[in-house]
């Protein structure tokens, strides 16, 4: 499968592809609000919910059948390190969004995750292709500690955006705050403008 390189959309926010107050490492450190959760394939299922004509719901074989794009991404932790050129294979988000006939009063998206985590997002700043539903890191399945099953990856946001263990999409029509934005950390989380907290 081709790989499509995105890690020049730094240039619609600043002139430097490492963030202020990043440093670049080489390395993918693991942190988590907690445990990571148990997976079974046979009982695993992703929902698609809110407002949205078509409700949906996938078993894993169903989800990993979806068609799906490999793209070289920036990775940005809002702790202060950055892992450039990962490559992740997955579903893009406007492949679901179109799939499930989202309504026209849809203005946010919240992301709910299996060990309980949530993370939510303008539904503008998910419609982009580099909005990835990922199962695969650098030609390998996705670690368990690093999300695998399913984890969302961000390259235009801090990572706590891309939730781990995945499980559902809900569509809503008001805006909420998910997990790290209810205890302080910034609700837009640009990391050109150093958006860490609110």
């Amino acid at each position: 499968m081709s790989v499509t390189d995105v890690t020049d959309l730094y240039e619609e926010y600043g002139e430097d592809r490492l963030p202020p107050g990043q440093r670049e490492t080489s390395k993918f450190p693991v942190l988590s609000k907690g445990n990571t959760p148990k997976f079974d394939p046979d009982t695993w299922e992703f929902r698609v919910t809110g407002a949205v004509e078509n409700e949906l719901t996938f078993d894993y074989d169903e989800f990993r059948a979806l068609p799906s794009v490999t793209q070289r991404q920036d990775f940005h932790c809002v702790t202060g390190w950055s892992k450039f050129d990962c490559e992740f294979e997955g579903v893009t988000f406007p492949e679901l969004a179109e799939r499930a006939d989202v309504h026209d009063d849809a203005t946010h998206v919240m992301f709910a995750a299996l060990d309980d985590y949530t993370t939510n997002l303008p539904l503008e700043e998910c419609m982009r292709d580099e909005v990835l539903f990922t199962w695969e890191f650098d030609g390998d399945d996705l670690p368990p500690d690093h999300g695998g099953p399913l984890r969302v990856v961000t390259p235009h946001k801090y990572a706590y955006k891309g939730a781990k263990w995945v499980c559902g999409v809900e569509f809503l029509t008001d805006p909420e705050r998910g997990y790290w934005e209810r205890r302080g950390y910034s609700n837009t989380a640009n990391p050109w403008n150093e958006e860490r907290y609110s």
